[in-house]
């Protein structure tokens, strides 16, 4: 295994960094480097600024419209972002439900999603998880019966989602549903594509902590959904399931984040005067220490793809490792902030936030860099558990790699 990228590899890395350079705008990268709160509009812009280029589907093969770039160039791109300052792409559409309508979906389907997927003009959000069916997915409820119609056949679908990241936003949502209830549980469900403006469908906000509307409901009730819109066969939505798993579990990952994140975590320690404390040095060496490590391990599956040898399905094991630094480094800039982490200014998440005199104007001139700090700890509790969360990972981690 060599893990040294070759000069070409190096040339390549120097070509997407002076384009990210150029185009991203300068007002994103800021709200990213400093955690502040990205609109609707920051994440579409430059989702369709990379779409323009053709790079929103970085990881799309040329058949489908993507660049084609190999394992090793899609990391240096995404590295790159990152470092840069991007917006994490919302994963639903380009990363998640593209893959699998281009390995299951019919040739009309291919040519009437894709291109809004590629352009960043359609916005897709992610319907599986349920009240009471979340990490045990398969128990799910939601229900789509097929009906025959003078206009063609269609599924009537009701049911109920939640956790539905940044649905308030979707106007597309792919769906697991159940259509059948004979056997297994696995073997009933389907992958329904459902738009969004359909009669029926409501999403109403879950607040969190943070006062942010992250998360969703979505309710649908006798939702018309046309039969063209079933991805693959009917009842065989399972294995479509488990397929873009794998995309989202390596995705949550995100060791490239973890390494601009350890960059904001060593500023605001020189800011708050505890960087040079042996101790705490000692923390984010761990930190540096781990992150370094599973980016050792996600370069070992490229270099296992890049050389054509089948590498071990650790989709799960980059879930677990990745999921858990990201909390850390929350928590070590929380240490670091001390009590000026603590308390919670909504403002605070806004650019251009100098300070809230409401508070007296008690907290000192770095206070910008220590208000999203809770908040952004808190959030992150739930990296440990949605795409699966890390206690059953070990569990198929034990069973499928270990043999155990």
């Amino acid at each position: 295994m060599d893990l040294q990228f070759t000069p070409e590899e190096q040339a390549f890395r120097a070509e997407i960094r002076q384009w990210v350079a150029a185009h991203l705008p300068a007002d994103i990268s800021h709200k990213v480097h400093h955690a502040l709160r990205l609109t609707r509009d920051d994440m579409q812009r430059w989702a369709r600024i990379l779409g323009s280029k053709g790079w929103l589907g970085w990881g799309w093969p040329k058949e489908f419209g993507g660049p084609g770039w190999s394992a090793v160039q899609r990391h240096l791109f995404e590295e790159e972002c990152a470092l840069a300052g991007a917006p994490r792409v919302v994963p639903f559409g380009p990363v998640m439900v593209a893959p699998v309508i281009m390995a299951f979906g019919s040739k009309e389907q291919q040519a009437r999603f894709l291109p809004g997927i590629a352009s960043g003009e359609v916005w897709w959000s992610q319907g599986y998880s349920e009240p009471g069916s979340g990490s045990d997915l398969a128990s799910l409820k939601t229900r789509a019966e097929r009906v025959r119609t003078g206009s063609g056949d269609k599924y009537i679908v009701n049911g109920q989602k939640t956790w539905t990241t940044l649905g308030q936003y979707g106007e597309w949502i792919f769906c697991l549903v159940r259509t059948s209830s004979e056997g297994k549980p696995q073997t009933g469900i389907s992958f329904l594509l459902i738009d969004m403006k359909s009669p029926g469908v409501t999403v109403k906000p879950i607040r969190l902590l943070d006062g942010e509307a992250e998360v969703n409901e979505v309710f649908f009730d006798d939702v018309e959904v046309p039969a063209e819109n079933l991805v693959g066969e009917e009842n065989k939505g399972w294995t479509y399931a488990k397929y873009l798993l794998a995309h989202e579990r390596t995705n949550i990952a995100d060791v490239n984040r973890a390494k601009r994140e350890l960059e904001r975590l060593k500023r605001i320690a020189r800011a708050e005067g505890v960087y040079d404390d042996q101790r705490f040095r000692d923390q984010i060496a761990l930190l540096e220490v781990d992150i370094v490590a599973l980016e050792m391990l996600v370069l070992r599956v490229l270099s296992a793809e890049k050389s054509g040898k089948q590498s071990l399905d650790i989709a799960g094991l980059l879930k677990i490792r990745g999921s858990e630094i990201q909390q850390r480094y929350t928590e070590l800039m929380m240490l670091a902030a001390g009590p000026y982490a603590v308390p919670f200014v909504g403002e605070a998440m806004e650019a251009g936030w100098q300070g809230d005199q409401a508070l007296g104007g008690v907290w000192p001139g770095g206070a910008a860099h220590c208000a999203p700090l809770a908040a952004t700890y808190f959030n992150y509790r739930k990296t440990t558990i949605y795409g699966g969360s890390n206690e059953v990972q070990r569990n198929i981690v034990a069973q499928t790699v270990l043999g155990s």
